[in-house]
């Protein structure tokens, strides 16, 4: 088994008046070229807005795109017709393809919102747009709930890739086994909060822990934590 840890602390950071943004890779003013990506996970961005701010109208194609809220809200609006606005225990997917155009807002006069956005690779190219969303389970407790993967018919939303997303909500001192479901995949393990400890690594708040190379890993998990782990190709 191979692991590489990202500590919070050594994340990009950008911040300017109404975005406080913090990058796992490489993205945008931030460059380090041992951390472009991770398999085919390239961006992981931990965004929080300010209330009536957001991203005017922007183009993207031939990724998937996926949006996490961790509190508050995002007015999300594109030119394939949708408009919807995402909150917290829901995710939303755009498999850009061929190209959209997009646009998120807080909504909210009063509150920050704090999301997650996440790109990964597809694995093919210009397909037709495509945009979901739906509620992600909050009542389940101290075991993985799959919140996407590459089957339509699976639990939670699917991309166009052999990937995997997986939330976990710790009440209690749970230990517990992730099982790689792709061949040849690896697992980057996020902490939205709390603790856990894998193998010989502890992870905190936002901490990171990239694995491959392996059929399986054992997690030791605090409680109050909550834990999202994305499995991707990494070729």
């Amino acid at each position: 088994m191979k692991t590489i840890l990202h500590k919070s602390k050594d994340r990009g950071k950008a911040k300017i008046d109404w975005l406080d943004s913090h990058f796992s890779f490489s993205f945008g003013p931030y460059f380090n070229p041992r951390k472009t990506n991770f398999g085919l996970l390239r961006v992981l961005n931990d965004d929080i807005i300010a209330p009536d701010r957001g991203f005017g109208t922007h183009p993207h194609d031939n990724m998937e795109i996926i949006s996490i809220p961790i509190y508050g809200q995002l007015k999300h609006a594109d030119d394939t017709g949708h408009e919807s606005v995402i909150s917290e225990n829901e995710i939303q997917v755009m498999s850009a393809g061929t190209g959209i155009q997009h646009s998120e807002f807080n909504p909210s006069s009063s509150q920050d919102a704090n999301f997650l956005q996440i790109w990964i690779f597809p694995d093919k190219r210009n397909v037709e747009p495509r945009y979901d969303q739906q509620k992600i389970p909050s009542d389940i407790k101290n075991e993985f709930y799959q919140i996407l993967s590459p089957n339509a018919d699976d639990a939670g939303v699917w991309i166009h890739q052999n990937a995997w997303m997986h939330l976990l909500d710790a009440t209690e001192d749970t230990k517990l086994n992730y099982s790689i479901k792709g061949e040849g995949n690896g697992v980057y393990v996020f902490m939205i909060k709390g603790e856990a400890e894998i193998g010989e690594h502890t992870l905190g708040l936002r901490d990171a822990l990239g694995i491959w190379e392996t059929n399986d890993f054992d997690l030791d998990v605090k409680p109050d934590s909550r834990i999202l782990t994305i499995e991707v190709p990494m070729h």
